[in-house]
């Protein structure tokens, strides 16, 4: 009898338990009233995904809960359901879609100021897994105007600067070792589109646009490059500032004074029609520059025109120009730096880009879950120089004999590089698994017309006029199509991987004249066949953290000067292969201690293979130098952001940060000419790679009132392959030495229309150069500014 009352009793009990528990199904919908299949929910301790049908079921027992639904590509909800012990109405939950704003941003008092990472799901591009950062040039205080890179990039763990283009004309910067020449291992864009001058033949961007146009800065590192492109570097996109759809007409200007004759203005105007939105801007700057003849002139034009079909559909076209003279003041000698580091070896010297850049742009929202866009653009102009080339100890002076200098170089390249890109980005579902699709192709077709070794005047003005042929007349034709896939998977709530491939499929055509060589020492065709494979992964460790890894291919054609001889003493390998190899990353992110701490950390590893450079041959009697693949190189480090903020209130901010990288770049094989013979590099230091980049701040913030003051520190590097210690004598080889720079700025906002902002560069006016280029501008030393000032006023209304 006892057994039968104790089984009476624990069914009872179960079956009040039972009972107790309410089913509660629903249906989650996006904003268009379609399902959404893939949601993750969460609710009490239960997660679950929504159906393909974007229905859900669980059970849960009276009471109150809220209810926490994500899904990559739409906004996080939260939302409170009472449960009762009665049935229940279906419960209908809509997630809107996460749409990137792209309208200017109100900077409000105590603004976060700490680095952020782009969104896992951008327009069409998916960043989840990647290592990337967003500058917000609204939240900077320091030197817009000249573009000063250690202050624009502060916060930017591993941004190498090389500083030799004058005031403000360029910004050259790299990451993980790479070479930081105007940029070229990075795919550069403004509004994303390609701003590189031709990517097979000369990849620099000689684009500049100016900060005070640029709303923020996307640095994404080489593990997303299969999207967009196959540079080591990754993506650098300015977003320049969007018009002001709230208005008819809106008007900004900045002006800025500063040390060194620097005058700055820029204006833009912008605003909303009807369906039409305009966006427009004139920018000019002059300096006469820190070294004596180093005066700049720049300007810059851009024109925005959008039309709004329907509210899912757009048009915009958009053209840009850039342009700069910079006169170029020489190369130095150790000996000369030490004596004055402000002195010239040059005074008859210029270089001049002049760059236009068009484009045509389709977005269309197909539907919530599908996004395309179509992009044509264009980059055409002109790379101008004149110059009186020689290493610094070669002084440029007029004979005596015929009271005149000796004639000046003259080279010109005219660019004509044209770009289809077609993307799309679709949301979808397998199973209980969310997923997200973009791919498409990418069609490039270009024409550097590279005309050098010309013989220009006597003259010491900027003069392009010739007196004789040039030495060098060569077409560099490539035609390209890349297509492109990735996509990501939400295996659970927490964990997705992003596997991608992106297949290049060119040829370079090679035609003209060497003055100096035989027709075929040009190599008629080069091939750009690579198949390029990425895998990256992203695992949610709890509420604003996460841990992110992968491994993506990559490589860079050879390019002009990798293939084409300078002169009768040289030879170029007919079988000189593209560059090629890998970036892989593991990172930890987010923030902590209720948003006070801000950090992004990682460990990473890029291989570099067939670097491209000379070597030493012998034919018969002759030596001659050797253009062809020297070698592998391989940079390991770490790229360490970090940001405390002591105060964080409402109206007043104070913290401390530091972006610090440790570099470890040396040759894994490889030889290069010393001059007389080839010598093993393997074990040798990367030229130009600091193991220690390290800047550190104190940020403060009250009211419309900031200010930063940051020390910055770049350790020593080598200038080449070689490790060469003792300067030569030209100053062209030798270590670059270690420096440590402190820059103090401020800013004070009034309202939304009024911006004061000011500051010291280089406090201590300390002398340092950056590098000790081999080519462009010529071999030697080039200071970069001792201490400055600048001082910015700026309305809006």
């Amino acid at each position: 009898m006892t057994t039968k009352y104790i089984l009476l009793l624990l069914l009872t009990t179960l079956g009040l338990r039972l009972q107790a528990q309410t089913l509660v199904q629903g249906t989650i919908l996006q904003s268009n009233g379609q399902p959404l299949p893939g949601v993750t929910l969460r609710v009490a301790d239960k997660t679950l995904q929504s159906d393909p049908q974007g229905k859900f079921q669980l059970t849960l027992e009276p009471g109150r809960y809220t209810f926490r639904l994500s899904h990559v590509g739409f906004q996080s909800l939260q939302q409170a359901v009472v449960i009762q012990n009665v049935s229940l109405q279906p419960l209908v939950f809509t997630l809107a879609e996460s749409v990137e704003n792209l309208d200017e941003i109100s900077i409000r008092e105590g603004v976060d100021r700490s680095l952020k990472p782009l969104p896992s799901v951008q327009g069409t591009y998916l960043l989840s897994g990647r290592k990337s950062e967003t500058i917000q040039m609204s939240q900077m205080d320091g030197n817009v105007a000249e573009k000063t890179v250690r202050q624009v990039f502060a916060k930017i763990p591993g941004a190498f600067a090389y500083d030799m283009d004058g005031s403000g004309n360029q910004v050259n910067v790299a990451t993980r070792g790479l070479d930081p020449h105007r940029g070229w291992e990075y795919n550069i864009r403004t509004n994303g589109v390609l701003t590189n001058s031709d990517l097979y033949g000369y990849p620099a961007s000689h684009f500049s646009v100016p900060m005070e146009a640029v709303e923020r800065i996307e640095l994404v590192r080489g593990n997303a490059s299969l999207q967009y492109g196959a540079q080591f570097g990754g993506l650098l996109n300015y977003v320049l500032k969007g018009p002001d759809s709230s208005r008819r007409f809106s008007y900004e200007t900045m002006n800025t004074a500063g040390a060194f004759g620097l005058q700055s203005t820029f204006h833009r105007v912008s605003g909303k029609l009807g369906k039409f939105t305009y966006n427009a801007y004139f920018h000019r700057r002059t300096s006469d520059g820190y070294r004596k003849n180093s005066r700049s002139v720049a300007e810059g034009e851009f024109v925005s025109l959008g039309y709004a079909f329907r509210s899912n559909l757009t048009l915009k076209a958009e053209l840009g120009r850039s342009y700069y003279q910079y006169q170029l003041p020489g190369p130095l000698t150790d000996t000369q730096f030490t004596q004055d580091p402000r002195q010239s070896t040059r005074s008859r010297n210029y270089f001049s880009p002049d760059i236009y850049l068009p484009s045509l742009r389709l977005d269309w929202q197909i539907s919530p879950r599908t996004t395309f866009q179509a992009t044509a653009s264009a980059v055409l102009g002109w790379r101008n120089s004149v110059t009186f080339e020689g290493f610094a100890n070669q002084l440029d002076t007029i004979n005596r004999a015929t009271g005149q200098y000796k004639n000046r170089q003259v080279d010109r390249d005219k660019f004509k590089s044209y770009t289809l890109e077609a993307r799309l980005l679709h949301r979808y579902q397998i199973g209980s698994v969310g997923s997200v699709l973009t791919g498409g192709i990418q069609l490039i077709n270009n024409d550097l017309h590279r005309r050098q070794l010309g013989k220009g005047t006597t003259g010491t003005d900027y003069d392009l006029t010739l007196v004789g042929d040039y030495g060098r007349d060569i077409h560099y034709k490539t035609k390209n199509v890349a297509f492109f896939a990735e996509n990501l998977f939400q295996l659970t709530p927490r964990l997705s991987l992003t596997p991608g491939v992106r297949v290049e499929l060119g040829e370079t055509r090679l035609s003209g004249r060497l003055a100096y060589s035989e027709a075929s020492a040009l190599p008629p065709r080069l091939d750009h066949r690579f198949p390029l494979l990425s895998l990256n992964g992203q695992y949610n460790l709890g509420k604003d953290w996460d841990l992110y890894a992968g491994w993506s291919q990559a490589y860079r054609p050879a390019i002009f000067k990798d293939i084409i001889p300078n002169s009768i003493l040289e030879r170029a390998n007919p079988n000189t292969k593209d560059a090629h190899g890998f970036n892989s990353e593991l990172g930890i992110r987010g923030t902590r201690l209720r948003g006070r701490l801000t950090f992004d950390v990682t460990l990473f590893q890029l291989m570099y293979r067939n670097r491209l450079g000379s070597q030493v041959i012998t034919e018969g009697s002759q030596s001659f130098v050797y253009k062809t693949n020297i070698g592998d190189s391989r940079t390991r480090g770490v790229e360490a952001y970090a940001e405390f903020a002591f105060v964080q209130r409402s109206r007043s901010r104070v913290s401390v940060f530091t972006a610090t990288s440790y570099m470890d770049g040396q040759y894994v094989a490889g030889q290069v000419s010393d001059g007389v013979e080839n010598r093993s590099i393997r074990g040798n230091a990367v030229e130009s790679v600091p193991k220690w980049i390290s800047r550190n701040g104190l940020q403060a913030s009250y009211h419309g009132l900031s200010t930063t003051l940051q020390f910055s520190y770049v350790d020593k590097s080598f200038a080449d392959p070689l490790n060469t210690v003792v300067p030569t004598a030209n100053g062209a080889r030798g270590v670059v030495p270690a420096y440590g720079l402190w820059d103090w700025y401020a800013s004070y906002r009034l309202g939304r229309g009024f911006t004061l902002r000011g500051g010291v560069s280089n406090l201590t006016n300390r002398s340092y150069f950056t590098k000790r280029p081999t080519m462009y501008p010529g071999p030697g030393v080039w200071s970069s500014d001792g201490r400055s000032w600048q001082l910015s006023v700026g309305l809006k209304i």
